[in-house]
């Protein structure tokens, strides 16, 4: 058996998935009308809509017997997410990728798979729509022209869910996909009692560098401080363009004295990175922070408005 690659962008992958916060959400109509029409199509015995994470293939969408998650090493799924081009098996036990695959050789007994990548705005594939039977079979043209339109109705539906989560400057997250991500996240902290820290940042001057520079150089200071957090910052940390030129980090199992020892190399990063760039233009900023110690209050309207209004007290 073949275990897949790993994509050449999986790291933005990865954080692209995080950010969409779609993995263990609930079954949602509007890709399972998706899976009944590919299925109708088709006549497949399962057909499904999937995304692959770190570890996993997760279907958000599952028509036919189909466990709702397998591991990432024997899917079909995590193979067709290395191109941009349907993936196409027709006969899995006289290929030597997958004969021996328990998935083919065990129930669901697949021989006959067809995967199409479900790619984020950014480009990267997230996920597939697929369908798979217990009996080998050809795929031709048409019914790949078919299949693509059904994925593309499926890609539709994703990218209207990152219209509401996700900043499309940045690539962050948004403030109404910050609220939802960081209540996830405190939740299970305070599941496990584990302490939590909110820092708040108010980029100052974007307003003269739009003035003295351009619009442009103002968008770029912006996407510039998106990718200094990103690098700044843990993947499990939950980060935010929440307006124009406000950006908020959630720091999951992070006492305050280890934020604050995070935020002073921050801002050696940003300093550095300043100069390095040889930017017309400094990336000030002010930063509020707020914590959660051990059985505190994990309220996450509570923890956003204590740092912002620690932010705004630090304006010059």
């Amino acid at each position: 058996m073949k275990k897949p690659a790993l994509p050449k962008d999986e790291a933005l992958r990865l954080q692209s998935l995080e950010n969409l916060n779609i993995l263990d959400t609930s079954a949602d109509e509007r890709f399972d009308r998706l899976s009944r029409l590919a299925s109708q199509m088709f006549a497949t015995k399962v057909t499904a809509i999937s995304f692959i994470d770190a570890n996993r293939q997760w279907m958000k969408s599952c028509i036919g017997p189909f466990s709702q998650e397998i591991p990432r090493d024997i899917s079909f799924c995590a193979h067709t997410i290395l191109d941009s081009k349907p993936f196409i098996v027709n006969n899995a036990l006289a290929d030597p990728r997958f004969s021996d695959n328990p998935l083919v050789t065990a129930e669901p007994n697949i021989h006959f798979y067809a995967g199409y990548p479900i790619k984020h705005a950014n480009g990267t594939v997230l996920g597939t729509l697929s369908i798979m039977d217990d009996e080998p079979r050809g795929f031709d043209d048409y019914d790949i022209q078919c299949f693509k339109d059904i994925a593309d109705l499926v890609q539709s539906e994703l990218h209207a869910i990152q219209l509401t989560t996700q900043d499309q400057l940045t690539g962050l997250l948004n403030a109404h996909g910050f609220q939802v991500l960081s209540q996830n996240s405190l939740n299970m902290c305070e599941r496990l009692n584990a302490p939590t820290s909110l820092a708040y940042f108010d980029v100052r001057g974007l307003k003269q560098i739009n003035q003295l520079q351009s619009n442009r150089d103002g968008d770029n200071a912006l996407m510039f401080f998106a990718e200094l957090l990103t690098f700044g910052f843990r993947d499990s940390d939950v980060l935010a363009r929440l307006e124009s030129d406000k950006f908020a980090v959630l720091l999951t199992n992070t006492p305050i004295a280890n934020t604050k020892d995070i935020l002073d190399r921050f801002k050696e990063r940003v300093d550095r990175y300043a100069v390095e760039k040889r930017l017309p233009y400094t990336l000030d900023y002010n930063v509020g922070v707020s914590w959660v110690d051990e059985e505190g209050d994990y309220d996450f309207a509570e923890l956003l408005n204590i740092a912002r209004s620690l932010a705004e007290k630090t304006k010059p």
